[in-house]
C-alpha cells in the first residue's frame, strides 16, 4: 500500500503580508520554519519510509522540504520540478490581497483566487516579478513560462508531471512526499479526491501541515488525514 504525503510550504513572508506570490521566490517566516520543522516531527512519528522527495522550484517549498528532511535525518536527494510551482497570479503578483479587494471588490478577487478557469490579466514581461526575469527559471523553455494562470492551467501542468513522474512510482508501492503550494496541491487533490470544478473552489490547504494519503493498488484513496489534527481543514471528500 503506497503512501503519498502532501505538504504545503510553511508560512512565507508574502503569506504574512497578504500578497499574491505566484512564481516569485519568497523565503519562509520564522513561523513558517517552525511549521516545516513540526511537519517533519509529525512525519517522523508515523514511521513511514519515504522513497522519493519532491519540491517545486521555489525557495519556500525547497526550504520547507529541507527542514522536513533535516528533522527526519534523511539525506535522500530531493527532486525539484517547476511543474509543482504555485499558480501564476499574473498582474496581481506582488499586490496586497486586502487592497485589491477594496479596488476590485471581494467577489472579483474571490473569483480570481478560487474559480476553475478564470485567470487574472497577464503580467508584463518586463516586470521584475515575471519568471522570465527570475534567475531560477532561466533553463526552463520559454514556452513553458506563463504570464498568468487559472487553476485549470495549474492543474494541467501538475497532472502531466504526476502522470509522467509520480504515478508509476506509487504503482510500484513506493512512498512519496511532495512539498509544494496551495494551488498545486489543490490541483492534485482535485484529481485524487475526484472533486468537480465547483467543489475544488472550497478546498483550503493549510501551511506546513502534512496530508497523509493511503492508496490501494489501483491508487484509489483508502484513507487520508492531516497529521496535525489541530490545524486540519475540511478535505471535502464526498
Amino acid at each position: 500500500m503506497p503512501h503519498l504525503i502532501l505538504v504545503r510550504h510553511g508560512q512565507s513572508k508574502w503569506n504574512l503580508e497578504k500578497r499574491f506570490t505566484g512564481w516569485v521566490d519568497v523565503e519562509l517566516t520564522g513561523q513558517g520554519k517552525l511549521e516545516a520543522s513540526k511537519a517533519g516531527e509529525y512525519i517522523k512519528e508515523i514511521k513511514i519510509n519515504i522513497d522519493y522527495f519532491y519540491s517545486s522550484f521555489q525557495l519556500r517549498a525547497i526550504s520547507t522540504l529541507k527542514l522536513i528532511q533535516d528533522t527526519l535525518r534523511d539525506r535522500t536527494a530531493p527532486i525539484k520540478a517547476w511543474q509543482l510551482n504555485e499558480r501564476h497570479y499574473g498582474a496581481l503578483t506582488g499586490l496586497n490581497k486586502d487592497e485589491m479587494k477594496e479596488k476590485l471588490g471581494k467577489e472579483k478577487i474571490h473569483e480570481f483566487r478560487r474559480s476553475w478557469d478564470i485567470k487574472p490579466d497577464p503580467l508584463d514581461k518586463n516586470n521584475a516579478y515575471h519568471p522570465l526575469n527570475i534567475e531560477i527559471y532561466k533553463d526552463i523553455p520559454k514556452e513553458n513560462i506563463p504570464d498568468t494562470e487559472s487553476l485549470k492551467d495549474t492543474y494541467e501542468r501538475v497532472m502531466k508531471f504526476y502522470n509522467n513522474e509520480i504515478q508509476g512510482k506509487l504503482q510500484n508501492n513506493e512512498n512519496i512526499l511532495i512539498s509544494a503550494h496551495g494551488n498545486s496541491i489543490r490541483a492534485l487533490c482535485k484529481f485524487l479526491f475526484k472533486l468537480d470544478n465547483n467543489k475544488i473552489s472550497f478546498l483550503e490547504i493549510p501551511t506546513g501541515n502534512p496530508l497523509l494519503i493511503d492508496l490501494d493498488a489501483q491508487l484509489n484513496i483508502k484513507k487520508c488525514f492531516y497529521l496535525d489534527k489541530d490545524r486540519a481543514k475540511d478535505l471535502l471528500v464526498f
